[in-house]
């Protein structure tokens, strides 16, 4: 087995890697079989907690009816497994540093599967929101630890580029899968179907984790804050909560979620201030003294955030505008994912012949082509349904050497004992980005159909038509024949423009990002690679 003899697995205890010695001609030592055995392992929580996002969206409809949830129960329990995953990344980042990241792992991996059966035979809205933040607390410890064990298993730096892009292929991957599986199950079985897929892939990760993966720990980290763990979910929560209210809100009570990000920023200002003066930090901000760890992570803060709120209005577009069912449109939504994995699996084969951040900005340059496309999409049938699918699964394509390779920057710009905590960044500035992304382009999008509406309708059916494209088509369910297909088609044509206005918007800040990191990513900061311990 090639390599196993040089790559020994820390004990138990945990081993602090001594840094790589740049200065000598000795190459890393290269992964054998066993190391990308436990990548398969590895790929079993990441693919199951990405498809958990999206499996649930068209199970909402029928545990509804059963449970008899309201509507206020129904947000939550859509968002409290983001709200919880959002929250705890940081701080199980930090823990897995300190702990153990493979115990860690199997922790999170039996409490994740435990969950799964409690949210399946939830027998009240109330035990199903529980469960769901229980799942969501678990999935913030599976995906800094998998991230953190593949910079550990990899010391070769072209070995560790493959393995992350194929982890980021399982995460993209999973999510475009999540609403298409959802859809499979609920047309066998009961809702509760959805969520028990977690418990054969957590009982096979419990099986195969202890002898194919390392245990990795950081020896000389000190004692976990509490106060700060506290901190840092008081800022993220309130924040998060702030941006999802603000983008499915009419815009006519905003006092609460802004109020919810004064609180989360005035926080996050406390957060950091304290950060700065203990000795171990929960998150190490010295990490930002790293230039490509900065520019990467403001590269994916800012492309999440666009990408994931172009995301959320195409989505609508394919069932408010042409009629599309929720599964077909969750087919034709598909591609966006599936194109993003696969960008993530070629940005191995790119970095052979070209530099990482070349790589990074010119598909950042090839996403500005597809955000184009969306701008460019109309309210017709076929027509506008070709040119959104291509123009989302285009822009995805391009973003995955982002997603891979400034991933895989991120890593490995730091120490070995810190990838813990690099890695919970990176899946903290993705989360956000996403969220923070679908409220402000949905606040963009609700602005240009009301802006287009404004004067266009009789009085009386101004109000609520001229809100939402969703309060348009029940007005039109009202009307006569004639005036119902009139209303329609102005609403419809309104929405499409604020589509296109967010793909104009694409455009501008893909450009700009592609410009950011083709001129800082020139020599990337080169990886501290871990020379593994010896037994």
């Amino acid at each position: 087995m090639r390599g196993a003899s040089r790559h020994r697995h820390p004990t138990e205890r945990g081993v602090e890697a001594p840094m790589h010695d740049e200065t000598t001609k000795e190459a890393p030592p290269r992964a054998g079989r066993r190391e990308w055995i436990g990548l398969a392992v590895l790929a079993l929580p990441t693919l199951l907690v990405a498809l958990d996002i999206g499996v649930l969206f068209l199970a909402v409809p029928h545990l509804s009816a059963d449970l008899g949830t309201s509507s206020v129960e129904q947000l939550w329990i859509a968002d409290v497994y983001g709200f919880f995953l959002a929250g705890f990344l940081i701080t199980m980042g930090t823990l897995g540093d300190r702990v153990g990241r493979r115990r860690l792992l199997l922790v999170g991996g039996a409490a994740f599967g435990l969950a799964s059966v409690l949210a399946a035979y939830s027998g009240s809205p109330g035990m199903l929101i529980v469960a769901r933040a229980v799942l969501g607390v678990a999935g913030a410890t599976l995906m800094p630890s998998t991230l953190a064990l593949i910079s550990n298993m990899f010391a070769d730096a072209r070995q560790r580029g493959l393995a992350i892009s194929l982890w980021a292929a399982c995460q993209f991957g999973g999510a475009a899968l999540g609403p298409v599986v959802g859809g499979i199950l609920l047309e066998r079985f009961w809702w509760g179907s959805v969520f028990l897929l977690g418990v054969p892939v957590m009982a096979l990760l419990l099986v195969l984790a202890p002898p194919l993966l390392p245990e990795y720990r950081n020896p000389q980290a000190g004692r976990l804050d509490l106060v700060s763990v506290a901190l840092s979910l008081a800022t993220v929560l309130p924040l998060v909560y702030g941006v999802k209210e603000l983008a499915v809100g009419d815009g006519t009570a905003p006092a609460v979620p802004l109020a919810a990000l004064a609180v989360g920023l005035l926080l996050g200002f406390l957060f950091v201030r304290r950060q700065l003066r203990l000795e171990h930090p929960l998150l190490d901000l010295r990490l930002f003294a790293e230039r490509s760890f900065g520019v990467v992570l403001v590269t994916m803060l800012l492309g999440g955030a666009t990408i994931a709120g172009t995301g959320l209005l195409v989505s609508q577009y394919l069932q408010s505008v042409l009629g599309l069912s929720p599964a077909m449109a969750a087919l034709w939504y598909a591609p966006m994912g599936l194109a993003l994995a696969v960008g993530a699996m070629l940005s191995p084969a790119l970095v052979r012949w070209m530099r990482p951040g070349t790589a990074i900005a010119g598909g950042l340059a090839l996403s500005a082509v597809g955000f184009a496309l969306v701008a460019l999409t109309d309210a017709g049938g076929a027509g506008g349904l070709a040119l959104a699918v291509l123009g989302i699964a285009v822009l995805a394509l391009g973003d995955g050497p982002l997603v891979s390779l400034g991933t895989g920057l991120v890593v490995g710009s730091v120490p070995p004992e810190r990838a813990g905590s690099a890695a919970s960044i990176s899946e903290t500035s993705l989360h956000f980005g996403g969220t923070l992304g679908m409220a402000l382009m949905g606040t963009i999008g609700a602005a240009v159909y009301r802006s287009h509406l404004a004067g266009a309708l009789p009085p009386g059916l101004d109000k609520q038509a001229g809100e939402t494209l969703a309060g348009a088509v029940s007005v039109a369910s009202e009307l006569p024949a004639e005036p119902a297909a009139r209303l329609l088609t102005v609403a419809r044509e309104a929405f499409t423009s604020g589509l296109n206005t967010v793909g104009v918007i694409g455009v501008v800040v893909f450009v700009g990002l592609a410009a950011l990191t083709a001129a800082t990513l020139r020599r990337p900061a080169p990886a501290k690679t871990p020379v593994p311990a010896k037994n």
